[in-house]
């Protein structure tokens, strides 16, 4: 799976990142590494460990053109084009939760998935608890930009999947 910045980021903060490498191959852009460790923060330590452990392979982009291009038709950053491209490319989906790219995603049909995904997944696979989960994601709506509905909609799927009443 290819990973925007936004992604693994939250995932650092609300410290599940090291639990969802072990099970999902990560990939990301040059542009997306530099953009996860520039500040010295918690969450750009954690990543940065990770990608030392080789359990995120970080791939360099030669081909500027069409990620200029990217930029431009969605008004999106560097690392977002580079990560989007690159899901294309690799024909992958991509783990993002910036908010205009998620809007290129459903315009170009590129699946994607967002940190709620990924805390819900490991509830579905019994991963972590109920509680756990909700106090993780309580940390999401602090930290990410979701929209109240959103928030409420991963809550009740997390109560479903955690109760074993899978009515997705």
């Amino acid at each position: 799976m290819i990973f925007d910045a936004s992604t693994l980021i939250l995932l650092a903060k609300i410290e599940i990142l090291t639990v969802v490498v072990k099970t999902t191959k990560i990939i990301i852009p040059e542009a997306v590494k530099e953009e996860c460790l520039k500040k010295d923060s918690f969450d750009a330590q954690l990543i940065k460990a990770v990608i030392e452990e080789n359990k995120i392979k970080v791939e360099k982009i030669i081909e500027r053109k069409p990620i200029k291009q990217i930029c431009k038709d969605f008004k999106i950053e560097k690392g977002e084009a580079e990560a989007l491209w690159l899901a294309k490319k690799h024909g992958n989906a991509l783990a993002v939760d910036d908010g205009p790219t998620i809007k290129a995603c459903k315009v170009i049909n590129q699946r994607f998935a967002t940190a709620i995904h990924f805390l819900i997944e490991m509830v579905k696979e019994k991963k972590m608890d109920i509680l756990m989960a909700i106090a993780k994601l309580e940390k999401l709506s602090f930290y990410g930009r979701y929209s109240k509905r959103i928030i409420d909609d991963a809550y009740k799927r997390i109560k479903e999947e955690g109760s074993g009443n899978n009515k997705s």
